[in-house]
């Protein structure tokens, strides 16, 4: 799922590691488009990460593995207690 949490281009270039500037201008450049406010003030949201990052959660075919082990039989329910947090 998506958040719709919404960047400020400060919060994003920070999450991206890389400069105000730079985003400024790969919006300019349609490398990474930055949405608009009503008052044209950039802003971005973080499905416009994922895309930058190359992840389309849409078409993801892969698989979450959990893994949760105890070292012996008597932690069993130290074990149901890890999968139950993991998932």
């Amino acid at each position: 799922t998506s958040n719709i949490k919404n960047y400020k281009p400060k919060d994003f270039a920070e999450l991206l590691g890389v400069s105000v500037k730079t985003l400024q201008r790969w919006d300019r450049e349609g490398t990474l488009k930055a949405n608009r406010t009503l008052t044209n003030r950039r802003y971005y949201t973080y499905d416009k990460y994922l895309q930058f990052k190359g992840m389309n959660i849409e078409n993801d075919k892969r698989k979450v593995v959990i893994y949760a082990r105890v070292s012996t039989k008597n932690q069993k329910d130290d074990l149901q207690n890890q999968v139950a947090f993991l998932r």
